[in-house]
Protein backbone atom coordinates (compact mmCIF):
# COMPACT_ATOMS: atom_id res chain seq x y z
CA UNK A 1 0.00 0.00 0.00
CA UNK A 2 1.29 3.46 -0.89
CA UNK A 3 2.16 5.76 2.00
CA UNK A 4 1.51 9.47 2.19
CA UNK A 5 4.58 11.63 2.89
CA UNK A 6 5.30 12.05 6.60
CA UNK A 7 3.17 9.11 7.72
CA UNK A 8 4.51 5.98 9.33
CA UNK A 9 1.50 3.87 8.49
CA UNK A 10 -1.19 4.27 5.85
CA UNK A 11 -4.78 3.98 6.96
CA UNK A 12 -6.85 1.32 5.18
CA UNK A 13 -9.75 2.67 3.11
CA UNK A 14 -12.51 0.77 1.36
CA UNK A 15 -15.40 1.71 -0.89
CA UNK A 16 -18.99 0.95 0.10
CA UNK A 17 -18.58 -2.28 -1.87
CA UNK A 18 -15.55 -3.24 0.20
CA UNK A 19 -12.96 -2.58 -2.50
CA UNK A 20 -9.61 -1.43 -1.03
CA UNK A 21 -8.63 2.14 -1.95
CA UNK A 22 -5.03 3.35 -1.79
CA UNK A 23 -4.48 6.66 0.03
CA UNK A 24 -2.68 8.02 -3.03
CA UNK A 25 -2.20 6.88 -6.63
CA UNK A 26 0.68 7.53 -9.02
CA UNK A 27 1.40 6.89 -12.69
CA UNK A 28 2.65 3.44 -11.66
CA UNK A 29 -0.93 2.49 -10.80
CA UNK A 30 -2.27 3.33 -14.26
CA UNK A 31 -2.33 0.47 -16.82
CA UNK A 32 -0.04 1.02 -19.78
CA UNK A 33 -1.54 2.75 -22.79
CA UNK A 34 -3.58 5.90 -23.13
CA UNK A 35 -7.26 5.69 -22.16
CA UNK A 36 -9.81 5.71 -24.97
CA UNK A 37 -11.37 9.01 -25.89
CA UNK A 38 -15.06 9.78 -25.24
CA UNK A 39 -17.15 8.41 -28.07
CA UNK A 40 -14.55 5.78 -28.97
CA UNK A 41 -14.79 2.03 -28.31
CA UNK A 42 -15.20 0.70 -25.62
CA UNK A 43 -16.85 3.99 -24.54
CA UNK A 44 -15.43 3.92 -21.01
CA UNK A 45 -15.37 7.72 -20.98
CA UNK A 46 -18.80 8.17 -22.60
CA UNK A 47 -20.76 7.20 -25.70
CA UNK A 48 -20.53 10.63 -27.40
CA UNK A 49 -17.35 12.55 -28.26
CA UNK A 50 -18.79 15.86 -27.01
CA UNK A 51 -21.12 14.36 -24.38
CA UNK A 52 -23.38 17.07 -22.86
CA UNK A 53 -21.96 19.88 -24.99
CA UNK A 54 -23.71 18.20 -27.90
CA UNK A 55 -26.79 16.86 -26.12
CA UNK A 56 -27.82 17.40 -22.52
CA UNK A 57 -28.99 14.46 -20.44
CA UNK A 58 -32.78 14.12 -20.23
CA UNK A 59 -34.18 15.49 -16.98
CA UNK A 60 -36.84 12.93 -16.15
CA UNK A 61 -38.49 13.09 -12.73
CA UNK A 62 -40.32 9.90 -11.70
CA UNK A 63 -43.89 10.84 -10.75
CA UNK A 64 -47.32 9.36 -10.19
CA UNK A 65 -50.28 10.21 -7.96
CA UNK A 66 -53.58 8.59 -7.08
CA UNK A 67 -55.55 9.52 -10.17
CA UNK A 68 -54.63 10.11 -13.82
CA UNK A 69 -55.99 13.67 -13.50
CA UNK A 70 -53.68 14.52 -10.58
CA UNK A 71 -50.70 12.94 -12.26
CA UNK A 72 -51.40 14.78 -15.51
CA UNK A 73 -51.34 18.08 -13.61
CA UNK A 74 -47.98 17.20 -12.08
CA UNK A 75 -46.56 16.22 -15.49
CA UNK A 76 -47.66 19.47 -17.06
CA UNK A 77 -46.24 21.40 -14.11
CA UNK A 78 -42.86 19.65 -14.42
CA UNK A 79 -42.69 20.19 -18.16
CA UNK A 80 -43.50 23.85 -17.58
CA UNK A 81 -40.59 24.03 -15.13
CA UNK A 82 -38.10 22.80 -17.73
CA UNK A 83 -38.24 19.04 -17.38
CA UNK A 84 -37.53 17.30 -20.70
CA UNK A 85 -39.23 13.91 -20.42
CA UNK A 86 -41.77 12.04 -18.31
CA UNK A 87 -41.42 8.99 -16.08
CA UNK A 88 -44.60 7.20 -14.95
CA UNK A 89 -44.88 5.74 -11.46
CA UNK A 90 -47.75 3.24 -11.32
CA UNK A 91 -49.46 2.11 -8.13
CA UNK A 92 -49.01 -1.42 -6.79
CA UNK A 93 -52.29 -2.87 -8.16
CA UNK A 94 -51.37 -1.67 -11.66
CA UNK A 95 -47.87 -3.12 -11.29
CA UNK A 96 -49.41 -6.45 -10.31
CA UNK A 97 -52.06 -6.42 -13.04
CA UNK A 98 -55.10 -5.76 -10.81
CA UNK A 99 -57.97 -3.34 -11.36
CA UNK A 100 -58.52 -0.78 -8.64
CA UNK A 101 -61.78 -2.43 -7.58
CA UNK A 102 -60.24 -5.90 -7.18
CA UNK A 103 -60.34 -7.19 -3.58
CA UNK A 104 -56.55 -7.63 -3.60
CA UNK A 105 -56.14 -3.90 -4.37
CA UNK A 106 -57.77 -2.76 -1.14
CA UNK A 107 -55.62 -0.19 0.63
CA UNK A 108 -53.07 0.10 -2.18
CA UNK A 109 -54.87 2.07 -4.89
CA UNK A 110 -52.96 5.22 -5.79
CA UNK A 111 -50.69 4.86 -2.77
CA UNK A 112 -47.31 4.99 -4.49
CA UNK A 113 -48.22 5.87 -8.06
CA UNK A 114 -51.04 6.38 -10.53
CA UNK A 115 -53.84 3.84 -10.93
CA UNK A 116 -54.37 2.82 -14.57
CA UNK A 117 -57.33 0.49 -15.12
CA UNK A 118 -58.30 1.28 -18.70
CA UNK A 119 -57.35 2.96 -21.95
CA UNK A 120 -59.46 5.94 -20.86
CA UNK A 121 -57.19 6.34 -17.79
CA UNK A 122 -54.12 6.34 -20.05
CA UNK A 123 -55.69 8.95 -22.31
CA UNK A 124 -56.35 11.17 -19.30
CA UNK A 125 -52.80 10.65 -18.04
CA UNK A 126 -51.34 12.22 -21.19
CA UNK A 127 -54.06 14.74 -22.01
CA UNK A 128 -52.63 17.93 -23.59
CA UNK A 129 -49.12 16.43 -23.59
CA UNK A 130 -47.73 16.11 -27.14
CA UNK A 131 -46.30 12.60 -27.35
CA UNK A 132 -44.41 13.44 -30.53
CA UNK A 133 -42.37 15.99 -28.53
CA UNK A 134 -42.01 14.31 -25.13
CA UNK A 135 -40.34 10.97 -24.43
CA UNK A 136 -42.05 8.83 -21.78
CA UNK A 137 -40.56 6.20 -19.50
CA UNK A 138 -42.94 3.69 -17.90
CA UNK A 139 -41.83 1.71 -14.86
CA UNK A 140 -43.93 -1.37 -15.49
CA UNK A 141 -42.79 -4.98 -15.75
CA UNK A 142 -45.18 -7.94 -15.52
CA UNK A 143 -48.09 -6.18 -17.30
CA UNK A 144 -45.68 -4.23 -19.56
CA UNK A 145 -47.15 -5.49 -22.88
CA UNK A 146 -50.62 -4.31 -21.86
CA UNK A 147 -49.53 -0.84 -20.71
CA UNK A 148 -47.32 -0.46 -23.78
CA UNK A 149 -50.30 -1.28 -26.01
CA UNK A 150 -52.36 1.36 -24.18
CA UNK A 151 -49.62 3.94 -24.69
CA UNK A 152 -49.40 3.19 -28.40
CA UNK A 153 -53.17 3.59 -28.63
CA UNK A 154 -52.99 7.01 -26.93
CA UNK A 155 -50.34 8.06 -29.44
CA UNK A 156 -52.57 6.87 -32.28
CA UNK A 157 -55.48 8.91 -30.90
CA UNK A 158 -53.22 11.98 -30.80
CA UNK A 159 -52.32 11.35 -34.43
CA UNK A 160 -48.73 10.35 -33.66
CA UNK A 161 -47.40 7.44 -35.69
CA UNK A 162 -45.88 4.59 -33.67
CA UNK A 163 -42.55 5.12 -35.41
CA UNK A 164 -42.38 8.64 -33.96
CA UNK A 165 -43.07 7.72 -30.34
CA UNK A 166 -40.00 7.87 -28.11
CA UNK A 167 -39.45 6.59 -24.61
CA UNK A 168 -38.65 3.51 -22.56
CA UNK A 169 -40.59 0.55 -21.20
CA UNK A 170 -39.01 -1.02 -18.14
CA UNK A 171 -40.17 -4.55 -19.02
CA UNK A 172 -37.36 -6.12 -16.96
CA UNK A 173 -38.78 -9.25 -15.36
CA UNK A 174 -35.48 -10.76 -14.23
CA UNK A 175 -34.81 -8.00 -11.69
CA UNK A 176 -38.29 -8.65 -10.31
CA UNK A 177 -37.22 -12.19 -9.43
CA UNK A 178 -33.90 -10.88 -8.11
CA UNK A 179 -35.08 -7.90 -6.05
CA UNK A 180 -38.45 -6.19 -6.38
CA UNK A 181 -40.69 -9.32 -6.41
CA UNK A 182 -43.51 -7.82 -8.51
CA UNK A 183 -43.82 -10.76 -10.85
CA UNK A 184 -47.03 -12.47 -11.97
CA UNK A 185 -46.06 -15.37 -14.24
CA UNK A 186 -43.34 -18.05 -14.05
CA UNK A 187 -39.93 -17.16 -15.49
CA UNK A 188 -40.14 -18.77 -18.93
CA UNK A 189 -43.57 -17.39 -19.91
CA UNK A 190 -42.47 -14.03 -18.53
CA UNK A 191 -39.30 -14.06 -20.63
CA UNK A 192 -41.35 -14.94 -23.70
CA UNK A 193 -43.48 -11.83 -23.16
CA UNK A 194 -40.38 -9.67 -22.71
CA UNK A 195 -38.92 -11.03 -25.94
CA UNK A 196 -42.24 -10.49 -27.73
CA UNK A 197 -42.09 -6.80 -26.84
CA UNK A 198 -38.44 -6.51 -27.93
CA UNK A 199 -39.30 -8.09 -31.28
CA UNK A 200 -42.37 -5.90 -31.78
CA UNK A 201 -40.49 -2.72 -30.91
CA UNK A 202 -37.66 -3.57 -33.31
CA UNK A 203 -40.21 -3.77 -36.13
CA UNK A 204 -42.67 -0.98 -35.35
CA UNK A 205 -41.35 1.48 -32.72
CA UNK A 206 -37.72 2.22 -33.67
CA UNK A 207 -37.48 5.24 -31.30
CA UNK A 208 -38.84 3.39 -28.27
CA UNK A 209 -36.62 1.36 -25.91
CA UNK A 210 -38.51 -1.91 -25.26
CA UNK A 211 -36.63 -2.65 -22.05
CA UNK A 212 -34.78 -0.86 -19.25
CA UNK A 213 -32.47 -3.41 -17.64
CA UNK A 214 -32.52 -2.26 -14.07
CA UNK A 215 -29.86 -2.39 -11.42
CA UNK A 216 -31.51 0.35 -9.40
CA UNK A 217 -33.92 -1.95 -7.58
CA UNK A 218 -31.18 -4.50 -6.93
CA UNK A 219 -29.14 -1.79 -5.22
CA UNK A 220 -32.16 -0.57 -3.24
CA UNK A 221 -32.66 -4.15 -2.03
CA UNK A 222 -29.22 -4.11 -0.42
CA UNK A 223 -26.61 -4.99 -3.03
CA UNK A 224 -23.21 -3.37 -3.34
CA UNK A 225 -22.22 -1.39 -6.43
CA UNK A 226 -20.30 -4.41 -7.70
CA UNK A 227 -23.28 -6.72 -7.25
CA UNK A 228 -25.60 -4.18 -8.86
CA UNK A 229 -23.38 -4.05 -11.92
CA UNK A 230 -22.86 -7.82 -12.09
CA UNK A 231 -26.54 -8.80 -11.82
CA UNK A 232 -27.68 -6.06 -14.21
CA UNK A 233 -25.24 -6.93 -16.97
CA UNK A 234 -25.97 -10.65 -16.50
CA UNK A 235 -29.68 -9.89 -16.96
CA UNK A 236 -28.89 -7.86 -20.08
CA UNK A 237 -26.88 -10.68 -21.63
CA UNK A 238 -29.74 -13.10 -20.89
CA UNK A 239 -32.22 -10.89 -22.76
CA UNK A 240 -29.81 -10.77 -25.71
CA UNK A 241 -29.62 -14.59 -25.73
CA UNK A 242 -33.40 -14.95 -25.71
CA UNK A 243 -33.77 -12.51 -28.60
CA UNK A 244 -31.08 -14.33 -30.59
CA UNK A 245 -32.86 -17.64 -29.96
CA UNK A 246 -35.91 -15.93 -31.53
CA UNK A 247 -33.66 -15.53 -34.62
CA UNK A 248 -33.61 -11.74 -34.35
CA UNK A 249 -30.59 -10.02 -35.83
CA UNK A 250 -28.64 -8.56 -32.92
CA UNK A 251 -28.17 -5.19 -34.58
CA UNK A 252 -31.93 -4.92 -35.11
CA UNK A 253 -32.67 -4.77 -31.37
CA UNK A 254 -29.47 -4.20 -29.35
CA UNK A 255 -29.25 -0.45 -30.08
CA UNK A 256 -32.54 -0.01 -28.22
CA UNK A 257 -31.64 -1.99 -25.09
CA UNK A 258 -31.31 0.52 -22.25
CA UNK A 259 -30.20 0.36 -18.62
CA UNK A 260 -31.15 1.90 -15.28
CA UNK A 261 -28.60 2.38 -12.49
CA UNK A 262 -28.50 3.71 -8.95
CA UNK A 263 -26.41 6.73 -7.94
CA UNK A 264 -25.32 6.11 -4.36
CA UNK A 265 -23.11 7.87 -1.83
CA UNK A 266 -19.63 6.63 -2.75
CA UNK A 267 -18.92 9.32 -5.35
CA UNK A 268 -15.92 7.88 -7.19
CA UNK A 269 -17.10 4.27 -6.95
CA UNK A 270 -20.37 5.20 -8.64
CA UNK A 271 -18.58 6.97 -11.50
CA UNK A 272 -16.27 3.98 -11.91
CA UNK A 273 -19.31 1.67 -11.96
CA UNK A 274 -20.85 3.45 -14.95
CA UNK A 275 -17.52 3.47 -16.81
CA UNK A 276 -17.01 -0.24 -16.17
CA UNK A 277 -20.56 -1.02 -17.32
CA UNK A 278 -19.99 0.66 -20.69
CA UNK A 279 -16.69 -1.11 -21.25
CA UNK A 280 -17.97 -4.57 -20.34
CA UNK A 281 -21.14 -4.17 -22.43
CA UNK A 282 -19.28 -2.90 -25.51
CA UNK A 283 -16.68 -5.64 -25.48
CA UNK A 284 -19.21 -8.42 -24.80
CA UNK A 285 -21.70 -7.32 -27.46
CA UNK A 286 -18.97 -7.06 -30.07
CA UNK A 287 -16.73 -10.01 -29.19
CA UNK A 288 -19.16 -12.55 -27.69
CA UNK A 289 -22.43 -11.82 -29.49
CA UNK A 290 -21.02 -10.56 -32.79
CA UNK A 291 -22.77 -7.19 -32.98
CA UNK A 292 -21.38 -5.05 -35.81
CA UNK A 293 -23.38 -1.83 -35.52
CA UNK A 294 -21.54 0.46 -33.09
CA UNK A 295 -24.91 1.58 -31.71
CA UNK A 296 -25.26 -1.96 -30.34
CA UNK A 297 -22.00 -1.53 -28.41
CA UNK A 298 -23.02 1.70 -26.68
CA UNK A 299 -24.59 1.18 -23.25
CA UNK A 300 -27.16 3.94 -22.64
CA UNK A 301 -28.59 4.35 -19.16
CA UNK A 302 -30.92 6.29 -16.90
CA UNK A 303 -29.84 7.16 -13.36
CA UNK A 304 -31.85 7.76 -10.19
CA UNK A 305 -30.33 8.99 -6.97
CA UNK A 306 -30.46 6.48 -4.13
CA UNK A 307 -33.86 6.31 -2.43
CA UNK A 308 -32.47 4.06 0.30
CA UNK A 309 -29.99 6.78 1.27
CA UNK A 310 -32.73 9.31 2.10
CA UNK A 311 -33.58 10.10 5.71
CA UNK A 312 -36.78 11.46 7.19
CA UNK A 313 -34.85 12.93 10.11
CA UNK A 314 -33.41 16.32 9.08
CA UNK A 315 -34.76 15.87 5.52
CA UNK A 316 -32.94 18.91 4.13
CA UNK A 317 -29.76 16.85 4.32
CA UNK A 318 -31.33 14.90 1.44
CA UNK A 319 -30.89 17.96 -0.80
CA UNK A 320 -27.11 17.86 -0.44
CA UNK A 321 -26.95 14.08 -0.65
CA UNK A 322 -29.04 14.07 -3.83
CA UNK A 323 -26.91 16.77 -5.43
CA UNK A 324 -23.71 14.77 -4.91
CA UNK A 325 -25.32 11.59 -6.21
CA UNK A 326 -26.68 13.43 -9.25
CA UNK A 327 -23.25 14.84 -9.99
CA UNK A 328 -21.83 11.30 -9.90
CA UNK A 329 -24.42 10.25 -12.48
CA UNK A 330 -23.58 13.20 -14.72
CA UNK A 331 -19.82 12.74 -14.45
CA UNK A 332 -20.40 9.03 -15.08
CA UNK A 333 -22.07 9.86 -18.40
CA UNK A 334 -25.77 9.15 -17.82
CA UNK A 335 -28.30 9.74 -20.63
CA UNK A 336 -31.16 10.70 -18.31
CA UNK A 337 -31.53 11.48 -14.63
CA UNK A 338 -34.07 11.55 -11.79
CA UNK A 339 -33.15 13.47 -8.66
CA UNK A 340 -35.01 12.44 -5.50
CA UNK A 341 -37.03 15.05 -3.63
CA UNK A 342 -36.13 15.87 -0.03
CA UNK A 343 -39.47 14.57 1.27
CA UNK A 344 -39.54 11.22 -0.59
CA UNK A 345 -38.50 9.35 2.56
CA UNK A 346 -42.00 9.79 3.97
CA UNK A 347 -44.39 11.01 1.24
CA UNK A 348 -45.02 11.53 -2.44
CA UNK A 349 -43.03 14.66 -3.35
CA UNK A 350 -44.63 18.04 -2.75
CA UNK A 351 -44.60 20.59 -5.56
CA UNK A 352 -41.99 22.66 -3.75
CA UNK A 353 -39.72 19.67 -3.11
CA UNK A 354 -39.91 18.27 -6.65
CA UNK A 355 -39.16 21.72 -8.07
CA UNK A 356 -36.04 21.93 -5.92
CA UNK A 357 -35.02 18.44 -7.07
CA UNK A 358 -35.44 19.47 -10.71
CA UNK A 359 -33.55 22.71 -10.09
CA UNK A 360 -30.67 20.61 -8.72
CA UNK A 361 -30.24 19.06 -12.16
CA UNK A 362 -30.60 22.39 -13.89
CA UNK A 363 -27.96 23.99 -11.67
CA UNK A 364 -25.52 21.17 -12.46
CA UNK A 365 -26.20 21.70 -16.16
CA UNK A 366 -25.91 25.48 -16.08
CA UNK A 367 -22.85 25.62 -13.83
CA UNK A 368 -21.16 23.01 -16.03
CA UNK A 369 -21.52 25.32 -19.05
CA UNK A 370 -23.59 22.92 -21.12
CA UNK A 371 -26.50 23.79 -23.36
CA UNK A 372 -29.90 24.61 -21.89
CA UNK A 373 -32.91 22.99 -23.55
CA UNK A 374 -36.36 24.51 -24.02
CA UNK A 375 -39.30 22.61 -22.56
CA UNK A 376 -41.91 21.10 -24.93
CA UNK A 377 -44.79 23.17 -23.55
CA UNK A 378 -43.11 26.47 -24.35
CA UNK A 379 -40.53 28.48 -22.46
CA UNK A 380 -37.06 27.56 -21.28
CA UNK A 381 -34.83 27.71 -18.26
Amino acid sequence: MNKLPGTAKARAYKTLSGIPVEPVYTSADVPSGAPSMPGAFPYTRGIHPDMYRGKLWTMRQFAGFATPEETNRRYRYLLGQGQHGLSVAFDLPTLMGYDSDAPASLGEVGKCGVAIDSLADMETLFEAIPLDKVTVSMTINSPAPVLFAMYLAVGEKQGVAMAKLGGTLQNDILKEYVAQKEYIFPPRPSMRLVTDVIEYAAKYTPRFNPISISGYHIREAGSTAVQELAFTLADGFEYVKWALERHLDIDSFAPRLSFFFNAHNDFFEEIAKYRAARKIWAETLRDRFGARDERSWKLRFHTQTAGCSLTWQQPYNNVVRTALQALAGVLGGTQSLHTNSLDEAFALPSEEAVTLALRTQQIIANESNVAAVADPLGGSY
